[in-house]
């Protein structure tokens, strides 16, 4: 599987130990930036990248998924899912990083660097990556209709679907 990974500076030092982590594992990771640390530096690119290139290989057929980091996380996440396709989800404990992926398929997680030890972070992104997403009916219509949104005009109001 290959991982592709963002941060800004706050995440930086916590970006390059989960890569040789992530390596050491056996994964292909990809490094989105930054290259050295800016305390001015601006993360929504490096962030976007990142989620344009999990889609991407998504849609080549290689398994793929991405790692955004940031002090709080919640900036990173925003950016990540300003890509259509990615759903990336703020992960702040183990049982967020499951159903990140068993309720919303999420493709990228978002991890506030300022807010975890290392030891944590790690056991975060194990769950994320080891969890399947199980495909339940009444998860994937949510995503659908997320999709389904994400695909048409924004500014149609969303027909929910309901199941009485």
């Amino acid at each position: 599987m290959r991982i592709h990974i963002a941060t800004d500076h706050a995440g930086l030092e916590l970006s390059h130990r989960l890569q040789e982590h992530l390596r050491g594992r056996g994964f292909e990771v990809v490094d989105h930036g930054p290259n050295s640390y800016d305390p001015l530096d601006d993360y929504p690119a490096f962030c976007i990248h990142a989620g344009q290139a999990v889609v991407q290989d998504i849609g080549w057929g290689t398994p793929a998924l991405g790692i955004v980091l940031g002090g709080s996380g919640n900036g990173e996440q925003i950016a990540a899912n300003k890509v259509r396709g990615v759903r990336a989800a703020l992960v702040w404990n183990h049982a967020t990083a499951v159903l990140a992926r068993e309720h919303n398929d999420a493709n990228v997680i978002a991890i506030g660097a300022r807010q975890h030890s290392f030891e944590e972070v790690v056991s975060f992104i194990n769950a994320f990556i080891t969890t399947p997403f199980p495909a339940d009916e009444r998860h994937a219509r949510r995503i659908g209709q997320i999709d389904r949104f994400e695909r048409g005009s924004r500014r149609r109001r969303l027909t929910l679907e309901t199941t009485s």
